[in-house]
């Protein structure tokens, strides 16, 4: 698949230990956005930050690795398949019980071309 010219970004923005059923949430959304064909999503993993569901503030320190540091998830696609997307999306953030903040913007998708496919 070749995608090229306006797009969207769509943002999940989570704690890391945020759960769907039994999984991490980053994990669930990150394997829905593969099962439904989306071009690609990355997890960015924040140092320090704190949202809706606790003002206080999350950040890593050097002896406590196991915090809920707040995750960043990236995903990229045409505006139809980010659509569809963000319902199923918002079903499991929803169902995680979680505070959590999606924003959606256009972006240019300047090149996509998958290369050769890695297991």
């Amino acid at each position: 698949m070749k995608i090229e010219g306006s797009g969207k970004l769509l943002r999940i923005y989570i704690g890391s230990n945020d759960k769907y059923k039994s999984l991490p949430m980053y994990e669930a959304i990150i394997n829905k956005a593969k099962e439904m064909g989306l071009a690609g999503s990355t997890i960015i993993r924040g140092v320090q930050g704190f949202g809706a569901a606790s003002r206080s503030i999350h950040k890593a320190r050097i002896l406590r690795l196991s915090e809920n540091l707040p995750l960043l998830i990236e995903i990229v696609d045409t505006q139809a398949r980010i659509e569809s997307a963000i319902d199923a999306f918002g079903e499991m953030v929803d169902e995680g019980g979680k505070g959590v903040l999606m924003t959606l913007e256009t972006v240019e998708i300047l090149r996509y071309t998958p290369g050769k496919k890695h297991e």
